[in-house]
């Protein structure tokens, strides 16, 4: 007997199921980690019963693993998208360093997961970041690097080492967020309220406009482009608690070929 070819609605289907049951996985793994996630929850916040979670995954660790790659590849578009416009390098870099402030604010789950892995890594427990590095980080670094070379060989950018140029820009981000709890007891100010993100993310910018920039004024004017030209985002409602998948059939039975 042969097995009929999926139609294209049939097909279309399919996709929107998985990465419907992918969203919610990645709203579980953020919250709980890989230990604490519960396949069932999983499956109730999809709209799906476990045996067509299970047609999709083989199993909890098959299920992290495509919602780690999902999330990695999220950021690759990105990025990709930055990287690969007309502008100068200076200020193609200065949008990249933007988005990247932003996705942590944009993306919670990104970062959640990300740091997760970390975590797992310093425990010593198994952990996909030898692949992560692989597949992500190292070729986005080199294509920084090689943005920031441009950058310094043009003269548009000051002589400096690339790599500290990429470390101090994204570490600065990085930083904000990590010690914004500590921030938040020291100080009694909270990094992560909107109006702080929002100070914050213009300061970085033009930060960055005054000190990598040969020409001062070249660089505060490319500062203020890429501030109008990127308006703090909303936060992601898809990937957080608050936000019902659309499902016509929250009780599916079936599993859809």
């Amino acid at each position: 007997m042969v097995t009929p070819t999926p139609t294209r609605t049939q097909a279309e289907r399919a996709d929107h199921t998985r990465a419907r049951i992918l969203d919610a996985a990645i709203r579980e793994f953020s919250e709980n980690g890989l230990a604490g996630a519960r396949t069932e929850q999983i499956a109730e916040e999809a709209g799906v019963n476990k045996a067509l979670l299970y047609y999709y995954f083989k199993g909890k660790d098959d299920l992290y693993a495509a919602a780690l790659e999902r999330v990695i590849d999220q950021v690759r578009a990105e990025s990709a998208t930055v990287l690969e416009t007309n502008a100068s390098a200076g200020e193609r870099f200065v949008q990249m360093v933007l988005g990247n402030f932003d996705r942590a604010h944009s993306h919670p789950a990104l970062s959640s997961m990300i740091q997760q892995e970390m975590v797992r890594l310093h425990q010593g427990e198994e952990n996909r970041i030898a692949s992560m590095a692989e597949r992500f980080f190292r070729p986005l670094w080199l294509m920084v690097d090689r943005l920031l070379e441009e950058g310094i060989s043009s003269g548009e950018l000051v002589r400096v080492d690339p790599a500290q140029m990429r470390y101090a820009a994204l570490g600065a981000n990085l930083l904000y967020y990590l010690s914004a709890p500590l921030i938040k007891v020291a100080m009694g100010t909270d990094p992560l309220e909107p109006r702080e993100l929002e100070l914050r993310r213009q300061a970085a910018i033009e930060y960055l406009g005054q000190t990598i920039f040969t020409d001062r004024e070249h660089g505060a004017r490319v500062a203020a482009r890429v501030l109008a030209a990127m308006p703090m985002p909303e936060p992601d409602t898809k990937n957080s608690r608050h936000h019902s998948p659309s499902n016509n059939n929250p009780h599916e039975s079936s599993i859809e070929k």
